[in-house]
């Protein structure tokens, strides 16, 4: 039994530099000494060597490129779930589809990482508390719940603890997060990503190869513009993007059936058509979809006939047909 996870400390990667002294050249004024110009030529000439140095240090450093990807140890393919706009449904959906790509294939391992490092999501949608333990390897072992290993920023603060951190300190955390957990052996990685197109979603995707990302978003036009500038940001990084959600499409008032939609209607896949991408599915505005997450019992295990279940089933299977083969090297490294 490993020690609780609560003594795992994160730390933000430190980026020693020095500060060089500033140069500063001597005016030459009418009683400048001859030996006093030629030094002077003589520093003039050494700064001059100097910048040429940093240009050609600056462009090595560029003639790199981007971080070299290296895969998730034991992890066959990596999905993850990103909306550009916050409170469109992100997070309930990623856990729903996490628990129908299990349904649809039992024999599948499934993992579920929340991303979200300011405001984790999983541990009360997937009925999870506790701190993780460490394995003799110094790694955490992911929590469990439905047959889904999960980790979140929320295993390791207090609830309603805030992360007030910059941004190098919460990629040093994806990073750990990604790297310093025991996995073990899984089909699928399904990673929830915070909202926008910042430093965790670029973490992300230029350190770990990512088999696709699926963008989710409301028909709301205001909703619709970030979606946009979230498939075009995987794009940019060379992450394929699998087709898009169209969460909250109609709601169904349950009295008299009268079907509204309060969000706009086919605004998502108007905008699949302009990007050229699929639509995987839509789901509709039902308060079941919202109290079942609530109460830790999503709704793809507590009622997996009904409508809401059932069509997030059916989004399972269409990432899954869209998943290209994972290459046989990377089976379970």
């Amino acid at each position: 039994m490993g020690v609780p996870a609560w003594r795992w400390a994160l730390r933000a990667a430190s980026f020693p530099f020095s500060v060089g002294r500033a140069l500063a050249t001597p005016r030459r004024d009418s009683s400048c000494r001859p030996a006093a110009c030629t030094a002077q030529f003589a520093d003039s000439a050494s700064s001059g060597s100097r910048d040429a140095a940093l240009r050609d240090k600056r462009a090595q450093i560029l003639s790199r490129g981007l971080p070299k990807q290296k895969p998730i140890e034991g992890v066959k393919q990596v999905v993850v779930l990103a909306s550009g706009k916050g409170g469109v449904g992100k997070s309930t959906a990623a856990v729903n589809i996490a628990l129908a790509l299990v349904a649809n294939d039992p024999t599948k391992e499934v993992g579920l990482l929340d991303a979200d490092i300011y405001g984790p999501s999983i541990p009360k949608m997937m009925n999870l508390k506790g701190n993780p333990e460490l394995t003799p390897k110094n790694l955490m072992r992911p929590l469990k719940n439905y047959g889904i290993a999960c980790m979140s920023m929320g295993f390791l603060i207090e609830e309603t603890a805030p992360v007030v951190w910059r941004g190098l300190m919460v990629m040093s955390a994806v990073e750990k997060l990604l790297r310093q957990v025991d996995w073990g052996q899984l089909d699928y990685l399904v990673i929830d990503m915070p909202p926008g197109t910042g430093d965790v979603q670029l973490s992300v995707s230029q350190n770990i190869p990512v088999s696709g990302a699926v963008i989710i978003s409301t028909p709301q036009d205001v909703a619709l513009l970030d979606a946009c500038k979230g498939a075009e940001m995987f794009r940019k990084v060379h992450v394929p993007v699998l087709g898009l959600i169209q969460n909250m499409s109609v709601f169904q008032c349950p009295k008299c059936k009268h079907e509204t939609h309060i969000f706009g209607a086919d605004g998502v896949r108007d905008l699949a058509k302009t990007l050229g991408l699929d639509i995987l599915g839509d789901i509709p505005l039902h308060v079941n979809i919202r109290e079942t997450c609530d109460s830790g019992q999503p709704v793809v295990i507590s009622q997996p006939q009904s409508d809401a279940a059932k069509a997030y089933l059916k989004i399972a299977m269409e990432i899954v047909r869209r998943l290209p083969v994972p290459p046989a090297s990377s089976v379970y490294d």
